[in-house]
């Protein structure tokens, strides 16, 4: 029988199967009857009319494609003008916009680090954190959630440069970090703060501004955030805010920057309309808040385990991963969607049904949605 260089493959997905952690895509409809509470359109942005138009009139105008890496083709106008409002929205000297989220948080790990410094990580991050630490080659010290204490410590037995890496807002369980407790830390042991503020930009501070302006910590001179595009201001890519010497170090050693091909245009200019109708409309950030208290307070009250939002993530933990994946397509069936958070997206191995608050659903959705999911819930 001839070898077969991928049999491994089929024993890694029987074991993947037994312990109930298949994904499979699911594309989904241009226009879908399901109520949706598991994406992260957190301001109800992504089909806006003037997001749509805004993107629209980028494509016209630069074509469907950056053409190129933002160092050789890819920076166009519109790339420097987004980057020029996203610093002055949030509190910045200077942006730089990637093309990618995951992206932002692999350019400024890696960048911001190196062989001899270490790096702070707490447990929750998120996975392109973890993947930032793993390619930097320095070391890492991986402490436990939400915890400055434990930061202090592991700063103090470290000489030399030093970074410390948190979400702003957990994605698993919607938490946010203790950012002033962490920047104080920083500050005396002489290490830089990255913050991704991913689930923050949008959602928390004056206007949606984020975590850090909300935290006070807006242009720290010892503080970096990154950000995406594709939640709050419902387009893609990501983007790097900070000291502008930080941001022009970042342009010539980021190599998800220096050698990716720059955001698409459509991309770019959708973020911007977004960003612009959020300035306009700014009482969109309290909202989507307020419907993430609404769903905590109406899911506890119908007796499950959900988890206090910091923002517009709401957790419900369920009581296995079959269990979760269960409870999920019984949602769907019952006309709402909800994300499945299963090992190994969960660092500590619970499973959960992730909702998602947007800005712009109603009571009777709100409602509804609570009464689906206490209704299909598993029995522990």
């Amino acid at each position: 029988m001839p070898f077969d260089p991928f049999d491994w493959i089929d024993a890694e997905a029987r074991r993947r199967a037994d312990a109930g952690l298949v994904r499979t895509l699911r594309p989904r409809p241009a226009v879908s009857g399901l109520l949706d509470l598991a994406s992260n359109d957190y301001l109800g942005l992504t089909r806006h009319p003037d997001v749509i138009a805004a993107s629209v009139r980028a494509a016209r105008e630069w074509g469907a494609g950056a053409t190129g890496s933002r160092l050789v083709t890819g920076s166009t106008a519109l790339h420097a003008e987004l980057e020029s409002e996203l610093a002055e929205f949030c509190g910045f000297e200077a942006a730089l916009v990637l093309s990618s989220g995951y992206a932002a948080n692999l350019a400024a790990v890696t960048a911001l680090t190196g062989h001899g410094s270490l790096i702070v990580s707490d447990a929750g991050n998120h996975a392109s954190i973890v993947d930032g630490c793993r390619l930097s080659r320095a070391g890492t010290a991986i402490v436990p959630h939400a915890d400055p204490e434990a930061v202090r410590k592991a700063l103090q037995a470290h000489e030399g440069r030093a970074l410390a890496v948190t979400d702003s807002v957990f994605s698993v369980d919607g938490d946010a970090a203790p950012l002033p407790e962490l920047a104080d830390v920083c500050r005396a042991g002489g290490a830089a703060l990255l913050v991704d503020d991913a689930h923050g930009l949008g959602v928390l501070g004056d206007g949606g501004r984020g975590a850090l302006a909300a935290a006070g910590l807006a242009g720290d001179g010892g503080i970096v955030t990154t950000l995406t595009l594709s939640k709050s201001l419902g387009s893609q890519g990501g983007a790097v805010l900070g000291p502008a010497r930080v941001i022009e170090h970042l342009v010539n050693t980021a190599r998800t920057f220096i050698f990716d091909t720059g955001l698409a245009p459509a991309a770019a200019g959708a973020a911007l309309g977004s960003l612009r109708l959020l300035r306009r409309e700014p009482e969109r950030a309290g909202r989507a808040r307020a419907v993430a208290a609404a769903l905590y307070e109406q899911l506890t009250g119908a007796g499950l385990a959900a988890v206090r939002p910091d923002a517009a993530v709401v957790s419900v933990r369920a009581p296995s991963a079959d269990a979760a994946v269960r409870w999920a397509a019984d949602c769907r069936a019952a006309g709402i969607v909800v994300g499945c958070f299963r090992p190994p997206s969960v660092p500590d191995g619970v499973s959960r049904l992730r909702l998602t608050a947007r800005a712009d659903l109603t009571e009777e959705q709100i409602a509804t949605a609570v009464s689906v999911v206490a209704r299909t819930a598993p029995v522990s």
